[in-house]
This record gives C-alpha cells, structure tokens and sequence, in this order.
C-alpha cells in the first residue's frame, strides 16, 4: 500500500510539473486582433461572481473595489466586442452597459464625494466616461442612443472645464488627493470623445501634456504616483501599480511621448527576481518602499497587480515578447482553474484579480495605432530556468524511488550472497 501510495503521488507531482510546462509555452495571448484564450470564460466566471454579492466583497478589500470590479468587467466586454464583426457585438454591448449602470448606482457612487470639480472625482469621472466612449464605439453611429452621446459630450466638456480651471494638470479624485494616473484616464476620454464626436479637446490635451512633462518624477522621469492636488508638483515617486495603469492610457494621448515613458517604465520596473521570469516591481529598482493597497503584497519588491496589468501595457504598446511573456507566467503563477465553462485564477478567491487580468489580456488602442515596437528585452528563453526547475520537481519523487529500489536490491543481493556462502560452509 505504501509503494503505491508513492507511485500515485509520483504521477501527480509529474503531472502538475508537466501541465506548468506546457502552460509555459503555448501562446495565451492573441495580440489586439484575436480574442485571447479563456478570457471569455472568464468573464462568465465574473458575471457569477458579481451576480453573488463579488463588488461589496471587493469593496471591503479598498476604496474603489466594487467600482473597478464592475468597470473593468464592462471594459473587457467592450474589448472583445471590438474584436467581434459589427453584427455579432450585441452581447458584449448588452454587457457593458449592464457594468455601466452599475458605475452610475448608489453603491458605484458611494465612496466619491459629489462637491469635488467635476462631481465625484476625476477618478469616477474618467472611468465611467471611458466606458460609456467604449460602449458607444461598439454601435455603428446611426444606432447610437442620442441620450447617451449628449451625456457623453456633456461629461467629457465637465472634465475638460476642470482641466481647464486647474492650476495643476492632476485632478482630486478625494478630497485633497490626487494622483496622476486618474487624470490619464480622464484625458484619454476626452481623446475617445473626439474620434467619436466632432473633435473639441486637441487643445485641452495639448495643455495637459505641457504641464505634465514640467512637473515629472525627478527619480524616474516618469509620472509621480502621487501629486500636490493644488501645484501637481510630485509628492511621491513614481511606483508600479500606477505606472502599469496608467501607461495604458498615456498612449491614447500622445503615442510619442508615451513611447519615451514606456521604456522608462521598463528599465525601471522590468525585472526577473531569482532569474524566474519577468515581473514588475512596486517601486524603481534600487529603491525599497512599503506595501499599501494599491500594490498588495510585495514579495522580493513585485507587485502582482502591477504584474498582471502590464501584460496589457506592453501589449497597447507592441511590446509582444514581454506581453506574451508575463501572460505565460500568469499562466503557470496564476494557478488558473479550467473548466468547458469558466476559467479563474488563484482558485477564484479574488476576482479582481480575475477582472484585472481580464482586462490586460484583452488591451489594444482605441484610439492611437501602435507606434513602432520597442526594442526587445526578453528573449524566449527566460522560460528556461523555470522549466529546468519544472523538470526536477517532476522526476525527483521518481528519483527517490528509484534509488530506494536500487539499494533494496543491493541489500537482496547482500543476504542471498551470504545465503549461498552460509549454504557451502
């Protein structure tokens, strides 16, 4: 029975080692034409979950937990709708409008206060206009609700006064704090509202961009993670969780500019701790700092939310090789549960995290092209040390067995010899 035991879990181990193998190497990204792998599946997953009560219990992990969940389900929907003929688009539309008035309910609105400029915040602002642009894009425009359009024109020129009567380039989204990567995604809007709408907001951009580039990180060039809500002078250095964000968006704006940050982003960020594949730091390399609930937990400095949402990033930004990099390792690290029907990652205990990876997998521009690739920094073959280690862990059980059967036969071979020896005395 203990042989068997043994051998049984053995096979398993070898198994496991095997699947993190083949996990490692088939492509799990489709680029921004195809639909990516599983994502849908993933989706049906994310609906249940938010069908179950999923955005209070994410509301009670941070601030924003129950408005991200919902935006960045929406989001991703809108994204394969993108990549769908105009005909098939009527799921993904009825979707994202769904996640939307989710945005627009009391619980959507509740951590955002009404008196900031505009009203609730930067933060809720951008993402909710976003959304309501992506919602738009998915309709041909004869079918387009006026309602919607009008509020999307009113909600983009609110944000485009509030830009326009600050001092500072980085909008509140709480009371007294702001941080730059919001007033991204509002600007981005405001981009998407002029590829949709007759364009109004060049010269809002441009101004935005000017006062942006004077009143960078001076540690990393990069956009401070945290400004002064009144100068937007940095009040803390540039770090991952925002970075991985908001470098998403930047590229909507203005692609050149945003190439230049990309790469600053990832000569200081990219790494590959222990030599196990490509991760993103919380902070720039050579500098420590603590855990908060933007970045989680920091295991070796990485943040696993910074990780996963630059899969994305790199991909708006045709950076392939990293793409596709980090989407294999989520594959492996990921500890993803597939079933014909759904698909989740870590066992499904946080489907932001889910949501998150979602919404990376599915990224590409909505209204830039993708500029020249960057130079590449990953070669294929940063998957080797983990497939060596893969390979030990799957024939060492088989190993240990073989050398107990091994000196089980030398002991038989012992006592026969002495046996036959006991025998011709």
């Amino acid at each position: 029975m203990l042989r068997w035991s043994r051998r049984l879990v053995a096979v398993a181990v070898s198994v496991c080692a095997l699947l993190g193998a083949v996990r490692l190497v088939v492509p799990a990204t489709a680029g921004t034409t195809g639909e990516p792998p599983g994502v849908r599946r993933q989706l049906t997953f994310l609906r249940a979950a938010l069908d179950g009560g999923a955005g209070d219990q994410a509301q009670g992990l941070f601030p924003e937990g129950y408005f991200f969940l919902h935006a960045l389900y929406g989001l991703s929907w809108v994204e394969l709708g993108m990549r769908a003929p105009e005909g098939e688009r009527s799921a993904a539309l009825r979707e994202a409008c769904w996640a939307l008035a989710r945005l627009e309910s009391p619980p959507g609105r509740a951590p955002f206060s009404a008196d900031l400029t505009p009203p609730y915040g930067v933060f809720y602002r951008g993402w909710t206009n976003w959304l309501r642009g992506g919602t738009l894009a998915l309709q041909p425009p004869e079918r387009r609700d006026p309602a919607e359009l009008r509020r999307f024109a009113d909600d983009s020129a609110a944000l485009a006064e509030a830009f326009a009567a600050s001092e500072s380039p980085y909008l509140e989204a709480y009371p007294g704090q702001a941080w730059p990567v919001d007033s991204t995604v509002a600007m981005a809007s405001l981009r998407l509202h002029d590829t949709l709408l007759p364009p109004r907001f060049a010269g809002t951009a441009d101004r935005w961009l000017q006062a942006v580039r004077q009143r960078l990180d001076p540690r990393t060039g990069l956009l401070p993670h945290h400004a002064d809500p009144g100068t937007g002078a940095p009040a803390e250095v540039a770090r991952g969780s925002s970075q991985s964000l908001g470098q998403r968006f930047l590229v909507e704006i203005d692609p050149a500019f945003a190439a230049d940050q990309y790469r600053r982003f990832r000569d200081h960020f990219v790494v590959s701790p222990l030599g196990l594949g490509p991760a993103v730091r919380e902070y720039p390399v050579g500098l420590d700092g603590p855990a908060d609930v933007d970045s989680g937990p920091l295991p070796l400095g990485v943040s696993l939310s910074a990780t996963a949402v630059t899969l994305g990033t790199a991909q708006v930004h045709g950076d392939a090789p990293l793409a596709e990099a980090l989407a294999n390792y989520g594959e492996l690290a990921g500890l993803p549960i597939d079933t014909p029907w759904t698909k989740r990652y870590a066992f499904g205990v946080l489907p932001i995290g889910d949501a998150f990876l979602a919404w990376a997998k599915t990224a590409r521009p909505w209204v830039s092209s993708i500029a020249a690739p960057p130079p590449v920094t990953i070669s294929w073959w940063w998957r080797m040390p983990l497939l060596a280690l893969l390979l030990v862990i799957g024939v060492a059980l088989w190993g240990s067995a073989l050398v107990r059967r091994y000196r089980a036969r030398r002991v038989r071979l012992k006592v026969t010899d002495e046996s036959s020896g006991a025998a011709t005395e």
